[in-house]
């Protein structure tokens, strides 16, 4: 049941994602769907609690688990380490443990020190997760993915500056309207730079960059309208998102 329990959980909490892989092979989504899973309970720790020492004690607990997986120790018991256990391997456990580290900025109010911040932060965490997923389904040049991820990461970046913004964060270095512009732009460089080499990454490892059907859309109208972020009004019109979903996954993910 442990599968069956990550793929409501990504379905209750991470919508697009949950799509996505829905839109996958069903043997891709065996892997998916706990990474996905792992994912989301990771991101949502520093926000359940606003004690910082017991988001840092949920964050420590995930660290555990995955260098128990990295060490091949027997994983603790839980309904996503269980099936988490089944399809991660140990090189997949110390780059996913750089995300869970780097979820530690979500816990306090600090500030980006500068771009080289943000970019990790992107990396560690978008990176991350696509990076792993994609190479567990198959063979995939790692720079064409962390290119697109990097893309995908700041579009659902860009997305959330609301959300974050309410609650008293600062996520932006720049928050001009050039200084969005110049993200989104850069963000959507490295999408095309991906999407020029997609030949280096297999068809079965395609399936982990679905994810990021949206982010052409989301990027474009940032680099197009910079106000738009801070309105909140980055999310492509219902209709045209599900045939660009349909497309991406009949045709690949770089549609």
């Amino acid at each position: 049941m442990s599968f069956e329990a990550c793929a409501q959980l990504v379905e209750r909490g991470d919508p697009v994602r949950f799509r996505a892989a829905m839109a996958a092979p069903v043997a891709a989504r065996r892997v998916l769907f706990p990474l996905y899973a792992f994912n989301l309970e990771v991101a949502r720790a520093p926000w359940v609690t606003k004690e910082a020492m017991i988001a840092e004690m949920r964050l420590q607990w995930w660290r555990d688990v995955l260098e128990e997986v990295a060490s091949g120790q027997t994983v603790r018991r839980h309904e996503v380490t269980d099936a988490l256990a089944q399809v991660l391997d140990p090189e997949g456990a110390r780059a996913l443990d750089e995300l869970v580290a780097m979820r530690r900025w979500d816990v306090y109010s600090d500030v980006f020190e500068d771009r080289a911040h943000l970019d990790s932060y992107i990396a560690a965490t978008s990176g991350a997760l696509m990076g792993v997923a994609a190479r567990l389904l198959g063979p995939a040049d790692a720079d064409v993915v962390a290119d697109y991820a990097y893309g995908v990461g700041v579009a659902n970046f860009l997305r959330a500056i609301p959300a974050l913004e309410d609650a008293g964060r600062k996520p932006l270095i720049d928050g001009t309207p050039d200084g969005v512009r110049d993200l989104a732009r850069d963000a959507l460089a490295r999408l095309d730079r991906a999407r020029g080499m997609r030949r280096k990454v297999s068809k079965t490892a395609g399936a982990a960059l679905l994810p990021g059907w949206q982010a052409r859309g989301v990027l474009t109208r940032a680099a197009q309208e910079p106000a738009r972020v801070v309105e909140g009004l980055l999310e492509p019109a219902p209709v045209a998102d599900q045939l660009r979903l349909a497309r991406a996954a009949t045709f690949g993910w770089w549609r």
